[in-house]
């Protein structure tokens, strides 16, 4: 028998274990072992092994309060890479928190300049209510062939998150797509140390984006630097997975915001929108329905303004609603998606394409079920949500986080702060009817400016054919037109009157397609993560316009301000670069940049001052000035 060992061993290709001479003290057992028997190259895979008795512990890479991770030199010219390290474990004495590894531990770590042999000097610290520095030498000889230690080499227990993270400087840890059903537990370990303070508890919540956790920061937190680490998750049957979080600097706190704090905010903001140029579609219907209130009796007054006021509020409260739900299942969706599918598009248009002939005289628009004038101001508020609500006000973009953040009746309340904010202007006539003595009392003059408001509600169909052009192309477009002429048929010949099912059969057939170019300025580019970070490396000042064809008021503050010859030339003379997101059609990545700056619509935009990490955010409304004094 021992021949035939001799034998063996003598054999070339037939290897042993590559490992080297122990260490071994009371409290711990260590070795350095090679993933392989050989360094054709002079590269090999060795690794650390600790066998550590129970009660007692080594550190983690960020040892936390107190201690130091182990540290391994080669002999040269062979030289060590970083050590490896698995999850660590929250270990609290007498307030000192460490993150520590017990047990059996394996730290590999990649060597280079490698020959027949190796010698490593390793140190390390072992503790338990005592440390004990400990110190060894280790010869490791690489006779060639297999190595008996390569399973000790498996995958990293520590994973990529497949999840995008934000942490703002509050210390505020968001983390997109973990739900209270798949988390149990959550602690995250900072890769390096004096980040946070460590003893501090770390407070989870949930939100519809994703897991909040609190955390404390500590001296050596920069809230304008991105915070990496380790986030550990066990789940309700307490199975852990390790993963790898990179958290970007962004704005999260509207997430907090007190619900009481986002009603307030909502409620200015919606009084705000009565302001913006998302407005301008539903004007006429606006305006009509104001001067009708003129002379009116006090009672007749109040029901027309509160039904303008209810519709408001109902289709808030639905818009709102739907949202959430919507969120819920996963979609990448923000305020304004009901504009983002082709259907509704056509939907609306060819409801406006009606209120447009029925202002226009062509026939008398008149609604189901025997519903009167009152119906008609409920109408008109349905409306005016459908069409205006797509952009934001200021104020109101924070509130719409914190209302994907809030619980259901707390959400549901500002949404419905948003829309009494945007009915107030009527429902404060219906309130104090006196106010309607202001108005000019209704006469023949009505009908004439009712012909007159039909230009507006035809423009507004125009831009809405736009929108679907820019979302389901050409095809799109003919669908619509052709569904058009069979409604301005079925309303103008009463025996052409079945044409409208027309309109109704193509609606299957209207999807999002592959469309135009997106909206860009001119000298733009396509937004894009890799290129922002590109143009960042490189100290490029950057401006992000996050933009959409239904967003009146990004239509309007790129024609008036971003594509002027002044701004052009600003932004030549600062070697600007301008990337513009198009959220015409849903866009996972433009949410996620919405969601990490607090909001959850267009119009977005940012300008990264070179080297800065942290974007300025300007106004929704926008002046060359704005622009001009944010660039210098």
């Amino acid at each position: 028998m021992r021949i035939l060992l001799l034998v063996l061993w003598l054999i070339p290709g037939f290897g042993w274990a590559a490992s080297s001479n122990s260490f071994a003290s009371p409290q711990d057992t260590v070795r350095l072992v090679s993933a392989a028997n050989a360094a054709p190259d002079g590269r090999v895979q060795l690794a650390l092994e600790f066998r550590l008795q129970p009660g007692w512990h080594i550190y983690w890479a960020n040892a936390g309060d107190a201690g130091f991770p182990p540290d391994v030199t080669l002999a040269p010219p062979a030289s060590a890479g970083p050590l490896a390290f698995p999850p660590p474990e929250f270990l609290l004495q007498d307030q000192v928190a460490a993150y520590v590894l017990s047990g059996h531990v394996v730290l590999p770590f990649a060597a280079t300049g490698v020959g027949a042999s190796v010698n490593a000097t390793v140190n390390w610290l072992v503790c338990s209510n005592i440390c004990i520095p400990e110190h060894a030498q280790f010869s490791l000889t690489l006779a060639g062939g297999s190595s008996a230690e390569a399973s000790l080499f498996g995958p990293s227990r520590i994973v990529p998150s497949p999840f995008p993270a934000l942490i703002d400087d509050n210390g505020t840890l968001i983390i997109n797509g973990l739900t209270a059903k798949t988390v149990s537990t959550a602690r995250f370990f900072p890769d390096q140390p004096g980040e946070i303070v460590n003893r501090a508890p770390q407070v989870k919540n949930f939100t519809v984006a994703g897991m909040m956790l609190s955390l404390t920061p500590a001296g050596q937190f920069d809230g304008n630097k991105e915070l990496d680490g380790v986030l550990e998750l066990t789940d309700r049957s307490g199975a852990m997975q390790a993963l790898t979080i990179v958290a970007q600097p962004g704005f999260v706190g509207f997430i907090t915001l007190p619900v009481f704090s986002a009603c307030i905010y909502a409620f200015i903001g919606g009084l705000l929108l009565n302001l913006m140029p998302c407005v301008f579609p539903i004007l006429a219907l606006k305006a009509l329905s104001l001067v009708r209130l003129g002379g009116g009796h006090a009672t007749e007054i109040r029901r027309e303004a509160l039904g303008y006021t209810a519709g408001v509020l109902v289709a808030m409260a639905a818009l709102g609603m739907s949202l959430l739900l919507l969120r819920a299942l996963g979609a990448a969706i923000g305020w304004g998606f009901q504009l983002q599918s082709p259907v509704f598009v056509a939907l609306l248009a060819w409801l406006i394409l009606l209120s447009t002939l029925s202002l226009a005289g062509v026939f008398t628009l008149t609604l189901p079920f025997g519903m009167g004038r009152t119906k008609n101001t409920f109408f008109t508020g349905l409306l005016a949500v459908a069409v205006a609500t797509p952009c934001t006000a200021p104020f109101m973009g924070g509130a719409i986080a914190a209302a994907l953040a809030a619980p259901l009746a707390g959400a549901l309340g500002i949404f419905l702060c948003l829309g009494l904010g945007l009915a107030l202007p009527f429902l404060l006539i219906g309130l104090f009817p006196a106010l309607a003595g202001w108005l000019p009392r209704p006469g023949a003059w009505m009908l004439w400016l009712q012909r007159a408001l039909a230009v507006p509600m035809g423009l507004t169909f125009c831009w809405l054919a736009w929108v679907l052009f820019r979302q389901a192309s050409a095809f799109g477009l003919s669908l619509l037109l052709t569904g058009s002429l069979a409604l301005g048929l079925a309303v103008s010949v009463k025996p052409l009157r079945p044409a409208a099912l027309l309109a109704l059969f193509l609606v299957p057939f209207l999807r999002t397609q592959l469309a135009p170019p997106s909206l860009l300025l001119p000298g733009a580019e396509p937004y894009s993560a890799p290129r922002l970070a590109a143009l960042r490396a490189a100290h490029r000042p950057v401006f992000i316009d996050v933009t959409a064809a239904w967003c009146i008021t990004c239509l309007v503050n790129e024609h008036s301000t971003l594509d002027t010859p002044n701004i052009r030339a600003a932004f030549a003379a600062q070697h600007v670069a301008l990337l513009v997101g198009d959220w015409t059609n849903r866009d996972a990545t433009l949410t996620v940049l919405l969601q990490a700056h607090g909001r959850d619509g267009v119009p977005l935009y940012l300008y990264y001052p070179p080297g800065s990490p942290i974007p300025q955010m300007l106004p929704q409304v926008l002046t060359p000035e704005i622009v001009q004094a944010a660039i210098k």
